[in-house]
């Protein structure tokens, strides 16, 4: 029996599942590229992914690690990988053998440290790259890419034994493609992403927006999350084919949510966008 009621999207041959809102959880896992970003809760349908992808520390985002790696080990499954900020690493160990000793057992785990720059491969030519956010100290988000290699136009029609034969040269035949796949922000303030181009031209945006209405705009501030305005502002430089909008509060029911983005954003943006907790979306 499911654990949480997530949300279920499709975007093409890519599944997108979890369950986003602010103050109460946060966890989003993309089952085909074999990562989670961040844990939430640790709903037992993302347990038998290998990599969660953690941007901060907030509980809302990071309460379940244990219980991850807890249950991976109890069900024969080898020791999770949790990317996270380096800064955290400490205060997760601690985390992990206070629970171990609770449970009496050991609980394994691979932790890995990152830093913005940083990159980690997840699975042969897919790695995740890390970029600085604008939330908790050190917090950051992940673009998951996929590498390839294609053959230089001026090679393009040789035949198998004369590459063959070139490669044994010495000669690069190649040349190094890059294709982001999605990338999630996780909680942030306004930050021209689009700076980044591998964000920028994601085939998917995970994105943050918080907060909708005018007199929320020092609520947004003071908890360095996102307002429709800077949203709005954020996508218009953005070429994503897809926008999944994660993090939506209580305070603003869905229907107002769905009314006040289409007013901020053009036409064409507003048809690439999709709330992960609207339910009218949900086995889209």
């Amino acid at each position: 029996m499911a654990s949480h009621n997530l949300a279920h999207l499709k975007i093409d041959e890519l599944e997108i599942t979890g369950y986003s809102m602010a103050g109460e959880e946060t966890v989003v896992a993309m089952p085909q590229l074999d990562v989670c970003f961040d844990i939430g809760k640790a709903p037992n349908q993302v347990i038998s992914i290998n990599n969660v992808l953690l941007t901060h520390g907030h509980m809302d985002h990071a309460a379940g690690i244990a219980y991850y790696l807890s249950h991976r080990n109890f069900c024969g499954q080898s020791p999770g990988t949790i990317l996270a900020p380096e800064s955290l690493l400490p205060p997760i160990k601690q985390i992990i053998d206070a629970w171990g000793k609770l449970d009496g057992n050991r609980i394994p785990a691979n932790l890995v440290g990152v830093n913005p720059g940083d990159e980690y491969q997840i699975k042969p030519n897919l790695f995740t790259r890390v970029f600085p956010t604008k939330h908790s100290r050190g917090s950051v988000g992940y673009t998951v890419i996929e590498k390839r290699k294609k053959i230089k136009p001026e090679y393009a029609e040789l035949t198998g034994p004369q590459i063959v034969e070139l490669k044994k040269q010495g000669v690069e035949i190649d040349t190094p493609l890059e294709i982001p796949i999605a990338t999630y922000l996780g909680d942030t303030q306004y930050i021209d992403f689009s700076q980044l181009k591998y964000v920028a031209e994601s085939k998917i945006l995970i994105a943050e927006c918080t907060f909708y209405l005018d007199e929320h705009t020092d609520r947004a501030e003071a908890g360095k999350h996102m307002h429709i305005n800077e949203f709005a502002e954020l996508i218009d430089k953005m070429n994503n084919e897809h926008i999944i909008i994660t993090h939506t509060t209580q305070r603003t029911s869905m229907k107002e949510v769905r009314e006040i983005l289409q007013k901020a954003v053009s036409p064409e943006k507003y048809k690439k966008m999709v709330i992960l907790m609207d339910r009218r979306s949900r086995g889209r």
